[in-house]
């Protein structure tokens, strides 16, 4: 599947989703990455009119496991959050947020991806670190 396709078939499945709720949509993708974006407003922020720390994580989570899918046999295994930590470094108040995720492990049943969320401005807003593992699909 060529990567315009694979970017049509990742937008199909975001309606209904937290995806959705967020607005969150997959820009690009090629060997090892992903990248998604996100708007900031008043549906991400905190009480002080700030990105929300939860939505960066929603963001980093949703873009790196399901960049994982990409590195499995679909027909066999399945692919779930293992472990995520991330350092917020920049307030955003508003604009679009891009989330690029870049695997650093490949391994037989965990990858490990860097995540780094960034503003229009390309200042880096939220550094990330997700674990995920690969299981065998329940037959």
């Amino acid at each position: 599947m060529d990567d315009k396709k694979k970017l049509e078939l990742l937008n199909s499945i975001i309606p209904n989703t937290l995806m959705e709720t967020l607005d969150i949509k997959y820009t690009e993708v090629g060997e090892g990455f992903l990248v998604a974006t996100m708007p900031v407003n008043s549906r991400v922020h905190q009480p002080l009119g700030l990105l929300h720390g939860g939505a960066s994580l929603a963001l980093a989570e949703s873009v790196a496991s399901t960049a994982s899918h990409f590195l499995i046999d679909g027909d066999q295994y399945e692919i779930r959050g293992l472990e995520m930590s991330a350092n917020h470094l920049k307030s955003v108040r508003s604009g679009l947020v891009t989330a690029t995720a870049r695997v650093i492990h490949k391994g037989r049943t965990t990858h490990l991806w860097e995540i780094r969320i960034v503003d229009a401005q390309n200042n880096l807003v939220t550094l990330c670190k997700l674990t995920n593992i690969v299981l065998p699909k329940s037959k």
